[in-house]
């Protein structure tokens, strides 16, 4: 218990701080004493103490001195042994940095004194003993580089790399990981100016970091081999310690090494600037790292350091794959991708036992020889060249380096070796094992995710297809009669009526699925009519329950192979769909539904039939129906009998009901619903299943409560079915109005449609509407609603630049609320703040003066003062803060907008614009230089118009219109920046010219080289 002493001594340290928080006055060191008894009473089980200190901190932290008292207790060498407290006061230093760091208008945030002491303070407490504590710092001190290195910090990275020289181990290892942080956080920045300060740094740091990485390697590998020849736990916890300190200061070391090549060294593809790579020393490592010190006894004895050397080795092959993506051309050396190359192929084909379990490892392995085979700077150019040609241009430069590692491809992977490796693929990682065979038991729907819904780069089993598929795509004619002499032995082996799980059942999964994944090619070598009649459909009648296994890969092959499936076979692999659809097992059914829904999209859609569908793409879970439009828009190309399927339509609807009721994982209610809704959208008459679907809708809406991603499905749903219904769709309006109210997102797409569609014909009729909702939603709804109608309000302003902003006028109020007060320490915050600061920017270009107008309205200026903004300050201007520091969250068109808008800054009258000339040019140059995006469109696709039938336009050929009307596509950055410049100089006379004399040299070469000026 707190004593009734102790207690008032609390309560004045309480009253204290307040009377310095209300007189506006800044903490000092003689509040150091209190601000230690707060926090240790935030830490207090008694709530008596607790809640009065959480209180009295939060309400303290934009005082003056608040993160200087902070920063004090976190270093003063008495409190070391003070950890809870020293670690709640680096929680709420950081709380407070991210706070009030940027907010430069408030005075009563972190004034720039305070910031340089913060500053100082930091890089003399580098060598901090608790990890959590040293961690925060670190992240810190990240944040504090991005917002001021190198203009207000530009010691940071040279007082870095000099405590590096004489650092002990915790102390290199604290500094590593404030440079790795650092660095990451850097490296994002997209500007010109950043790029170059990257650069320049990556020049600093590579060669310490990489002698230091070999340095480390070697200690850590004669280390492991000490530890090998221990078998007892008698050796030295404190060498272990050390030892292990070293292994994760290398393991930084290697992830800043990634940064500096992969970020801070231009693209070979390019520039054909060829990168240095130490792979020599990379691959020595990792044929000596588990090869070596893999065995079961290490790990027995060893298990902290075993578990090291497995996350190390997933790592360095992590970063040669970046490092490959980042400089193919550098990689292609002859120094590097043999080596490489050959090390990755061995270990798929020929691995140690202890690699056999190694799954993430083998997952690089298998991601490197992928990205390597399909990569394009690798592929012969086929291009000619001028006779008498002297010079020797960048294309043919890249030719030749292309031919050159070609060759280097063919030596590595000669005839016998690809066939080794797709038998290897096939045989050994393409076959199920006891493991997956008992999930599948307990859980069929759970396999079916873990398996075939994530990402082929996260699981071996899909990695390992993904790489047989690129491997099959670039030796095709050789691989053909390999596969078909699998796939013949494993159906011999295993004939339809064989239903034990045995080793050749196994096999015959594996080939089926092998034969399923390269369909376009091996139908060159195999007869599907045969194969169906002959094996699949004789497969299908078998019911024993382990035939779930074939059946689930049967139900691939008849969604992967629809291009082959001809008149006299529709009719059977339509029953035969229908039949995998009625299958016990949950896994068969979710496949077969995907691929049934797969195969009647090929016959609607056949454009995407040609865009392969990626094996982990579940988007639909049952089958999808073309009806009338659809179908006639591609029936030459597809050929698909509606008529043979139309009597199936009912049973389709049944099993499509019953399967949203058997199915209990989240991703599967979505998949169902999802292909459902698609179902409901082409389906030609919905009339006769309409009350069943009311019905269905109900009961789903009521059991989905709480599962909001659930009910966007339902909601989507829904919208397709008003459509569908037409003039009978207020039979449905009974389920629908309730729920509407939830509906945010389809709302948003449903208004947006109309802008586009209806234009000014649907705002002159349903302004006021319009205008009611957007208010209502801006500013009342989380950041994800934010996100969903921030788009549409662009949407409208692009469709009516003129009379749009005064439409919305309110609205747009509180998005330049949002903009100047709203808090994004968060991701989706940061992308609300960027979305509003896009379309403000977007209105001061197409309507200037009615932002302006808007700017100075009492209305804004009174939600300003209600935010806490400071009274007085130019809104413009601090627009203007705001797209330069957006500009690395939104997209090239939005991107280009910021540009266009802070080059109308430049004409204003006011001496601010040129404390800010630097950064407005360099965003402008960092544009104009930064490329362009393709604004055109195949005009074959599905969106565009079709002379063969009459209809509308789409709303996706509506908003193609739009964009390439649109005056941020239309004109030119370069000629109004340099006219603007021109307007600016004569504005400001001398001091423009004194502003341009700061400009970095480089950065003045190139905004010169961007404006095309001599």
């Amino acid at each position: 218990m707190v004593s009734g002493k102790e207690k008032k001594k609390y309560k004045d340290i309480i009253i204290s701080i307040n009377f310095v928080k209300s007189a506006g006055m800044a903490l000092s060191v003689s509040d150091l004493p209190a601000m230690y008894t707060l926090l240790s009473n935030s830490l207090s089980g008694d709530e008596a103490l607790r809640k009065p200190a959480e209180s009295t901190l939060a309400q303290s932290e934009n005082l003056p001195g608040f993160s200087s008292c902070l920063m004090e207790v976190i270093t003063a060498k008495d409190l070391v042994s003070q950890t809870d407290v020293r670690l709640m006061a680096s929680l709420y230093f950081k709380n407070s940095i991210n706070r009030y760091w940027r907010n430069k208008r408030d005075s009563q945030g972190i004034t720039n004194e305070e910031k340089s002491h913060l500053r100082q303070k930091l890089l003399s407490h580098l060598r901090e003993e608790n990890y959590q504590i040293a961690l925060t710092l670190a992240v810190l001190i990240s944040k504090i580089a991005r917002i001021d290195y190198p203009k207000e910090w530009p010691e940071l990275f040279s007082v870095l790399a000099q405590q590096l020289q004489s650092a002990d181990v915790i102390s290199s290892h604290r500094i590593f990981m404030i440079l790795f942080r650092t660095l990451k956080e850097l490296s994002t920045k997209r500007l010109t100016s950043d790029q170059r300060n990257f650069a320049e740094i990556s020049s600093q740091f590579f060669d310490y970091s990489w002698h230091l990485w070999q340095s480390d390697m070697q200690t850590i590998l004669n280390g492991f081999s000490s530890l090998a020849q221990i078998t007892t736990s008698n050796a030295s916890e404190h060498h272990h310690d050390e030892l292990y300190l070293i292994c994760e200061r290398w393991f930084l070391c290697s992830k800043i090494i990634r940064q500096l090549i992969v970020s801070g060294f231009p693209s070979d593809e390019k520039s054909l600037q060829l990168v240095a790579l130490p792979t020599t020393s990379v691959i020595n490592y990792l044929v000596g790292g588990p090869a070596s010190q893999g065995d079961s006894s290490f790990a027995e004895h060893h298990r902290k350091f075993f578990e090291f050397i497995r996350k190390a080795c997933t790592k360095v092959m992590k970063i040669l794959v970046a490092i490959q993506m980042r400089h193919p051309y550098s990689f292609g050396d002859q120094c590097v991708l043999p080596l490489v190359m050959d090390f990755c192929l061995n270990k798929i084909t020929d691995p140690e036992p202890e690699i056999m379990s190694f799954d993430q490892f083998l997952i690089q392995c298998m991601s490197m020889a992928k990205i390597v085979l399909e990569c394009k700077e690798y592929k012969p150019i086929m291009t000619g060249r001028v006779i008498d040609e002297n010079v020797v241009t960048l294309e043919q430069r890249k030719k030749n380096i292309s031919g050159a590692v070609a060759g280097v491809l063919t030596s590595l992977l000669p005839n016998d070796r690809v066939v080794l490796l797709c038998n290897v693929l096939i045989r050994r990682y393409f076959v199920l094992t006891a493991s997956d065979l008992e999930e599948w038991h307990q859980n069929p729907e759970s396999f079916h995710h873990e398996q075939d819904a994530v990402l082929w780069s996260e699981k071996l089993r899909p990695c390992a297809e993904a790489l047989y598929i690129v491997l099959f795509h670039n030796h095709s004619q050789l691989l053909g009669p390999v596969v078909v002499s699998i796939l013949q032995e494993a159906m011999n082996g295993c004939p339809p009526s064989v239903t034990d799980i045995t080793s050749g059942l196994l096999l015959k999964d594996a080939a089926y699925g092998a034969a399923a994944y390269i369909y376009y090619e091996l139908s060159n070598y195999l007869s599907f009519k045969d194969w169906f009649n002959n094996a699949l459909s004789l497969e299908l009648t078998n019911d024993h329950p382990n035939m779930r296994i074939i059946h689930r890969k049967v139900a691939l092959i008849l969604g992967q192979w629809v291009s082959e499936i001809k008149d006299d076979t529709k009719r059977p692999v339509y029953c035969a769909l229908i039949r995998l659809l009625q299958d016990r097992d949950l896994c068969v059914r979710v496949w077969c539904s995907l691929y049934s829904s797969q195969y009647l999209t090929f016959c609607s859609f056949s454009i995407f039939y040609h865009k392969k569908i990626p094996l982990c793409s579940l988007i639909s879970l049952i089958f999808q129906l073309a009806a009338s439009r659809s179908l006639y828009f591609h029936i030459e190309d597809a050929a698909f009998s509606q008529q043979e399927f139309s009597d199936l339509l009912p049973v389709c609807w049944k099993l499509s009901f019953k399967l949203v009721e058997d199915v209990q994982e989240f991703d599967s209610k979505v998949q169902v619903l999802n292909t459902i809704s698609v179902l409901i959208a082409y389906v030609g008459d919905i009339i006769p299943y309409a009350n069943e679907l009311v019905q269905f809708f109900q009961k789903s809406w009521e059991e989905s409560s709480g599962e909001s991603l659930l009910q966007i499905q339902l909601l989507t749903a829904l919208r397709n079915f008003v459509v569908a219904l037409g003039y009978k769709s207020p039979m449905c309006y009974s389920v629908l109005l309730p729920i509407l109210v939830s509906g945010l997102d389809v709302a948003a797409s449903i208004i947006e449609g109309y802008i586009i569609l209806g234009g000014p014909e649907f705002l002159s009729m349903h302004a006021s509407s319009v205008a009611k909702l957007f208010d209502l939603v801006v500013g009342n709804v989380n950041d994800r609603g934010l996100l969903s109608i921030l788009p549409v309000i662009d949407v409208l302003i692009q469709c009516s630049p003129s009379d749009g902003p005064q439409l919305i006028s309110s609205a747009l109020q509180k998005m330049i609320v949002i903009c100047l007060t709203g808090d994004d320490r968060v991701p989706t915050s940061t992308a609300v703040k960027a979305s509003a600061a896009a379309t403000l920017a977007r209105i001061l270009v197409t309507n200037t003066n009615f932002l302006a107008q808007l700017a100075s309205e009492p209305s804004l200026v009174q939600l300003l003062q209600n935010a806490g903004f400071p009274v007085g300050e130019n809104i413009l201007l601090c627009l203007v803060d705001i797209w330069l520091d957006k500009v690395d969250n939104v997209n090239y068109i939005q991107k280009k907008t910021f540009g266009f808008a802070l080059s109308i800054i430049l004409t204003l009258r006011l001496p601010q614009v040129l404390d800010k000339l630097d950064q407005i040019l360099s965003v402008c140059t960092s544009v104009i230089l930064g490329g362009s995006e393709d604004t055109t469109e195949d005009e074959s696709s599905s969106d565009s118009m079709s002379s063969s039938r009459p209809q509308f336009p789409s709303k996706e050929y509506r908003r193609r219109q739009i964009k390439i009307s649109d005056p941020i596509n239309q004109l030119s950055l370069e000629k109004l920046v340099r006219e603007n410049l021109q307007t600016c100089a004569s504005l400001h006379g001398e001091a423009f010219n004194t502003a341009m004399g700061r400009m970095h040299p480089a950065a003045l070469a190139q905004l010169k080289q961007a404006l095309k000026m001599t």
